[in-house]
């Protein structure tokens, strides 16, 4: 899907990954640059300069074949192939992940990851199992199906209070290095009840920014989080953020925006705190408020 006449590969051998990812986030691919810009104050023009972020297509391709292109910031790609492949069920952990190969071509980038032959198989079965004969009208139910597959459940031992749920968003504007620079990114981070922030990553969208922060996290802790421990995130909160908090293991989430009424039933049958509009001091719980506590 990318032009190849010029390309530029960086291997990352995943059981050796503390520092792939500084790596890939310094030569990839820079996550901003500094435009020319004309403002107009009062009808006059002045000319200035600032950062904006990296935009790049990103495709996800497993044992030769395409399985999803976006748009992305192009930094800590290692932890978003993880991270994605996570929370889609590809695998169920960076070990199923033989080799991970980052091509850069000049537009632009393409995660190439060899999965494990049991893992590879059931990929292979699954990619079947969604394309049907054109026409045949349920190819789209098959779809539909695999959108809304079933999101895993966190145990309901855990509790939190309004106070470190506003404190972990609070401190996020201060980590978000990215978005200092350009005031264009969103950030995913995840709240550790003893030490605070343990991870954060940031990108042009909120879906990327949580896969990146699922790499990171499986690296860390592995699969799946200590479910003592919950996920704040700078945007609204969708269905697809509560199911990659699910699949993460966090007990909650944590929004500065609004979620969606899918996000709110599918957090509850998650046994997901579903908080939003965290800000000023203040908080909305949507879903499982037994969670929250004073």
């Amino acid at each position: 899907m990318f032009d190849r006449d010029r390309w530029d590969v960086l291997r990352v051998h995943t059981h050796n990954s503390a520092n792939a990812t500084d790596c890939i986030g310094a030569s990839i691919m820079d996550a901003a640059r500094l435009i020319d810009r004309e403002i107009w104050r009062e009808g006059s023009p002045r000319l200035s300069s600032r950062s904006v972020p990296e935009e790049t297509a990103v495709a996800l391709t497993y044992n030769g074949g395409t399985y999803a292109a976006m748009m992305t910031t192009p930094q800590d790609l290692e932890d978003f192939a993880i991270g994605f492949s996570l929370s889609e069920g590809v695998v169920t952990s960076s070990s199923d992940i033989d080799s991970l190969d980052i091509v850069r071509f000049d537009d632009g980038v393409e995660l190439r990851m060899w999965l494990s032959k049991p893992r590879a198989d059931r990929l292979q079965q699954r990619r079947r199992h969604i394309a049907g004969p054109t026409g045949c009208g349920l190819c789209g139910i098959e779809s539909i199906a695999e959108a809304m597959r079933p999101t895993a459940v966190v145990g309901r031992s855990r509790q939190f209070t309004p106070e470190q749920i506003m404190a972990a968003m609070e401190s996020l504007p201060f980590r978000q290095k990215l978005n200092i620079e350009t005031r264009a990114v969103r950030a995913a981070a995840f709240w550790n009840l003893t030490s605070g922030i343990a991870a954060l990553r940031e990108d042009v969208g909120r879906h990327n920014a949580l896969d990146k922060l699922g790499g990171a996290i499986a690296r860390l802790e592995g699969a799946r989080a200590a479910p003592g421990n919950f996920v704040v995130v700078t945007s609204r909160c969708s269905y697809e953020m509560v199911h990659k908090t699910a699949a993460l293991g966090a007990a909650a989430i944590a929004a500065v925006s609004a979620p969606t009424s899918l996000a709110i039933e599918i957090a509850e049958q998650a046994g997901i705190a579903l908080v939003a509009f965290v800000r000023d001091g203040r908080l909305t719980v949507y879903a499982n408020p037994q969670r929250i506590v004073s």
